[in-house]
């Protein structure tokens, strides 16, 4: 309730010399503290006109700060719910781009199976003549099957002792009786290659088995027919490949005029 007249009339008795605690407390110990008081809240009123102003400036403040608190609060709010939407929809997006990379993998996985059937398709197709013919050939086999086995087994038990145009004189007869007793087989028949394989003969040609079309048949009549064979070998050939291939198998090396055979005769 102080007003500014109240002080302007109590200005001049704030600036006499003897109006103050010391002085009041000489005249009346009672009015000492009212002169000190009055003091007081001439001081008060003074700063307190200057806070006055800051105070309602500071009410206008926190009423709009209030105001901003309650409009940030609703924005807050709003994209709260913006960023749960935004969520939602970037969870979809997420699934839905996985699913289109699963896709295109499996796109991609296809296509490399086709582009793999497709080579495979066109290479069996380039294969199919030489089927057909080996299906035709296998079935020739099958038909002529007996007859060269026959040829085969004539081959083994009886041309041993032969040289290799009578084996030949011999296998033309035995195809001759073969036709009229309608026995089918094949014409172009290698017995060689019937017999023996090409891994087996260069093993032979190692172990020093001369490597012509006689000695081969030679090595194959040695090796498997059931009789002991006869070898007329005048240049030794065949005994150093019998000597070599039996080596490890403990052969045992004779003559006609060993002791043993004498004393047996």
């Amino acid at each position: 309730s102080i007003t500014e007249e109240t002080v302007e009339l109590l200005e001049p008795y704030l600036h006499m010399e003897d109006y103050n605690l010391e002085t009041a407390k000489k005249v009346c110990g009672n009015v000492a503290g009212l002169c000190s008081w009055t003091q007081a809240m001439a001081y008060f009123y003074g700063i307190n006109k200057e806070v006055l102003p800051l105070k309602a400036n500071l009410a206008l403040q926190e009423g709009r700060l209030a105001a901003a608190q309650m409009e940030l609060n609703g924005a807050q709010n709003q994209l709260d719910e913006k960023q749960r939407e935004l969520d939602e929809v970037q969870a979809m997006y997420d699934a839905a781009m996985k699913e289109k990379q699963a896709l295109l993998d499996d796109a991609d996985a296809c296509r490399r199976k086709m582009n793999n059937a497709t080579a495979l398709i066109e290479g069996l197709g380039g294969e199919k003549l030489r089927w057909t013919a080996s299906s035709k050939n296998f079935q020739n086999q099958i038909t002529n099957l007996v007859g060269n086995v026959l040829l085969a087994t004539g081959f083994l038990s009886y041309s041993g002792p032969f040289n290799q145009e009578y084996r030949n004189l011999l296998l033309q007869l035995w195809k001759k009786e073969m036709d009229n007793s309608k026995i089918p087989y094949s014409k172009n028949l290698n017995l060689t290659g019937m017999l023996v394989d090409n891994a087996t003969v260069g093993e032979w040609n190692l172990q020093g088995l001369p490597n012509d079309d006689l000695s081969i048949q030679n090595g194959i009549i040695v090796t498997k027919a059931s009789r002991y064979p006869l070898l007329i070998d005048p240049q030794g050939q065949g005994k150093t490949w019998i000597k070599n291939k039996e080596k490890n198998n403990g052969l045992q090396v004779t003559a006609m005029n060993h002791k043993l055979f004498r004393t047996h005769i």
